[in-house]
């Protein structure tokens, strides 16, 4: 997988819980389904895990180019009859979706191994620098075309007004922005 476009992509992990005795019928019922979601446009790839040699936890991960052809797998009868074929063998535990600046805010403890190994969010050192960049380039905009407006304003009020505008700037243009530039060097090249 190369860097290009990586960040507009999204990873699904599914935690399921298999029933004793199930293991073994649980694997094959996954590979069915992703030998099924591999049909599917956008499909990137995926794989399952386990969490460890005693646990009934496995992690299935999807990963796909955009939201769009990830809802068209959710929303497929395919997979659909795929699931019901497999619900006397396991139980969804919980689901984790992450794409792009969405997942950087996802805490690392909480991130489960699977996702961590499909793409998850860049080194925490990278997003500080990439936050840095927008947050300065936010903090510069608003020093200079609003601030000199509200010096009247008493300090409670006056942060209020600069938050409530540099947040949506951050989060709708600006971040997007820098993110896009910074692509290649946020997710660099995948060895395998």
């Amino acid at each position: 997988m190369t860097a290009t476009d990586t960040l507009d992509h999204v990873t699904t992990s599914v935690a399921r819980r298999v029933r004793q005795g199930h293991e073994a019928e649980f694997v094959e019922w996954t590979d069915r389904g992703i030998d099924l979601v591999r049909t599917f446009p956008g499909f990137l790839g995926g794989g399952w895990l386990r969490s460890s040699g005693e646990s009934s936890d496995y992690h299935v991960v999807y990963r796909f180019e955009t939201h769009d052809h990830l809802e068209a797998w959710m929303r497929s009868r395919a997979r659909r009859s795929w699931l019901s074929s497999g619900r006397s063998i396991a139980d969804d535990v919980a689901t984790h979706r992450l794409s792009g600046v969405e997942g950087w805010f996802e805490p690392q403890s909480t991130l489960t191994e699977a996702v961590r190994v499909i793409g998850g969010p860049p080194p925490r050192w990278k997003q500080a620098v990439s936050i840095g960049v927008a947050f300065y380039a936010v903090s510069l905009l608003v020093n200079i075309l609003l601030t000199p407006h509200l010096n009247t304003l008493n300090v409670a009020l006056r942060t209020a007004l600069v938050v409530m505008t540099c947040t949506p700037l951050m989060v709708y243009v600006v971040m997007p922005f820098v993110t896009a530039r910074l692509r290649t060097w946020l997710v660099p090249r995948s060895e395998g």
